[in-house]
């Protein structure tokens, strides 16, 4: 058994993505906004060598047994020192809320969630890595209700979030999960997950595709930028700080997006052409980030049109690691005739605070598990 205590009731969310390795614990709270605060959100990025643009699955997989370890034993180190009594684990299964959605590095987190879990002897629910963000960003942007009482709840009106990261691009209709909706978890043995296909929760919210990418994702433009730039990936803090030191004025800026879909493969071959005419490193940053975020304006303007009733907006919520780029951010805001939320950058890039406040919501809701527990669920008998 890890150390525990019989304290306040806390959640334990693993996310292993392709970019980080992340532990986080929420607690209940009945100070907080929706009751739940989040008291440990510990990340480990994967190391990239100098020069690359990403790592492979193989070697994101790997690093994720080599940090694991570590945060495991920096996870139970909160618990034993807090006193905190762990109801439930959560952990991202899969990038995003599809069928086909699959990818082998959240295979790490999964055993880990699994074996933590068991240690614990309580029941572990399963999510995707994108409904993940889209919770932490909402309690980045307090946006969470509820109370320590009545539970953790997820907004109940409509909106629009964009999860805009290295390995995503795309914009989801967030809609409230039905009362008494509870998708099935567990389908036939494919050889992924232990003999079984671990089908994610939805969380407390569902999610509908309605934009994206359709070629590069946000964060793989300003990485190759920054590689071809000579800076360290992930590229996007240093190409922000000199982005801020930029004096000259902007070539002009050529968008591709239509009907809430972008294509952002032009953006990169028009910074390859505009760095190797001028050298100028502040230039080029600053025009990369400028395309990034009028594409990304460009395509909410789309989608309120498309999507929002007449004469009415749909509030919106920004995630994903690109959106905690400051230079970014004004661009999204400006004239802009509806809520526009984000998240500070702590829940804004990876992490796996999102994964324990889905974990609570559920468990504070009597959602069975995805497997089998020895602890009972919270409307049982302890």
């Amino acid at each position: 058994m890890y150390p525990m205590g019989e304290g306040t009731d806390c959640w334990v969310g693993f996310d292993t993505s392709n970019y980080t390795t992340s532990v986080a614990v929420a607690m209940r709270d009945g100070n907080a906004p929706g009751g739940v605060s989040v008291v440990a959100n510990l990340k480990t990025p994967l190391p990239v060598p100098p020069g690359g643009r990403g790592l492979r699955q193989s070697e994101a997989v790997f690093a994720h047994v080599r940090n694991l370890p570590g945060m495991t034993d920096a996870l139970g180190r909160v618990l034993s020192e807090s006193g905190y009594r762990v109801a439930a684990v959560g952990y991202s299964a899969r990038p995003r809320d599809a069928a086909d959605s699959y990818m082998p590095c959240f295979l790490e987190g999964a055993v880990a969630a699994r074996a933590f879990a068991a240690g614990c002897g309580v029941p572990v629910y399963a999510f995707s890595h994108q409904s993940g963000h889209i919770a932490a960003a909402m309690y980045g942007a307090g946006l969470l209700t509820g109370s320590g009482e009545d539970g953790l709840r997820f907004p109940e009106q409509p909106l629009l979030a964009f999860h805009v990261s290295g390995g995503t691009t795309e914009a989801v209709l967030v809609r409230p999960r039905p009362e008494g909706a509870e998708p099935a978890v567990l389908t036939a043995d494919d050889g992924r997950a232990g003999g079984h296909t671990v089908q994610p929760l939805a969380g407390g919210f569902s999610v509908e595709i309605v934009g994206g990418s359709a070629d590069l994702h946000a964060g793989q433009v300003i990485d190759r930028a920054g590689v071809m730039m000579g800076l360290p990936f992930p590229c996007g803090p240093a190409l922000e700080a000199l982005a801020a030191s930029n004096q000259s004025k902007l070539p002009p800026v050529k968008l591709s997006v239509r009907d809430g879909f972008c294509n952002l493969s032009g953006v990169e071959n028009q910074a390859a052409r505009l760095w190797q005419e001028t050298g100028d490193a502040p230039l080029v940053s600053a025009f990369v980030l400028t395309c990034v975020g009028r594409t990304l304006r460009r395509m909410t303007d789309q989608l309120q049109q498309k999507l929002a009733g007449p004469g009415e907006n749909l509030p919106v919520l920004y995630a994903g690691g690109v959106m905690s780029n400051r230079l970014i951010r004004p661009l999204l805001r400006e004239g802009a005739g509806w809520e526009t939320h984000f998240a500070p950058p702590a829940y804004a890039a990876d992490n796996a605070a999102g994964v324990a406040l889905l974990c609570a919501e559920a468990w504070g809701r009597g959602i069975r598990p995805c497997l089998s527990a020895r602890a009972a669920l919270p409307n049982e008998k302890r």
